[in-house]
């Protein structure tokens, strides 16, 4: 069973034209929503994938359609790959049920790759530059220096308890007591 999903960005756009070519398509049903891309929250969209059975083909208009990123279409695809379900994209002629198919998602799926390890790369590549440079690498400290000698002091001379101290240092009591063990 083939099983479209159409999705406009805003209210102002219609999904008319997206499921119209998923029936022409041969699409049995149609799960259309109104959601930004970058949304996490798809309800249509989680419908139509908990609607598919093992050996349905989930079909879209277009690639952006299914997904923002390319990581979240392959994750999306893998998923469905996982589960036994195919997937089409009308406008890219990819079509995960031949072997051709398969072939370009996977290619688009080396390239993520490629991508991700750049990414670290350059990543990796500016913290050791930072280092080198003399830069405070992580979360800063939540008290240091003379807040944590007043705290220390405080505790040590029982006139305050710890939730009081805390609250005086502007730290949370369980900061208190990790930074007190030190």
């Amino acid at each position: 069973m083939h099983i479209g999903y159409a999705r406009v960005s805003t209210r102002d756009q219609d999904a008319g034209m997206q499921a119209e070519a998923l029936a022409a398509a041969g699409c049995e049903k149609v799960f259309e929503e109104t959601a930004s891309g970058a949304q996490k929250d798809r309800p249509e969209l989680m419908k139509a994938i908990a609607y598919l059975r093992k050996g349905d083909v989930l079909t879209v208009w277009k690639l952006d359609r299914l997904a923002r990123s390319l990581k979240q279409l392959i994750d999306t695809v893998e998923e469905l790959e996982r589960r036994g379900i195919g997937f089409v994209s009308l406008t890219e002629s990819i079509d995960t049920t031949t072997p051709g198919g398969r072939l370009v998602f996977h290619l688009f799926g080396s390239l993520a790759e490629f991508e991700r390890e750049l990414i670290r790369e350059r990543t990796n590549a500016g913290l050791k530059s930072a280092k080198a440079r003399g830069v405070k690498l992580g979360r800063p400290k939540a008290l240091e220096g003379d807040a944590l000698g007043v705290a220390k002091a405080l505790l040590k001379s029982g006139d305050m308890t710890a939730s009081q101290v805390a609250a005086h240092v502007g730290v949370s009591r369980a900061t208190l007591y990790r930074m007190n063990s030190k």
